[in-house]
């Protein structure tokens, strides 16, 4: 499953957040773009875990 991501710098939070524009319900928090990312990946990856839905391709 294809899904972007949108990262952009918050003043007031004073730090990185990151969205996801199919997943209107997620987002995530970093202080670095670096680790917003990451924290969005682990975020979606737990949504779908949740749902019982594969990540991987078949």
């Amino acid at each position: 499953m294809n899904y972007s991501i949108k990262i952009f710098y918050s003043e007031e939070d004073e730090g990185y957040i990151a969205l996801s524009e199919e997943l209107d319900s997620i987002s995530a928090f970093g202080a670095t773009e670096e680790e917003a990312l990451k924290e969005i990946k682990d975020a979606i990856a737990l949504y779908f875990e949740e749902k019982n839905i594969s990540l991987k391709k078949s």
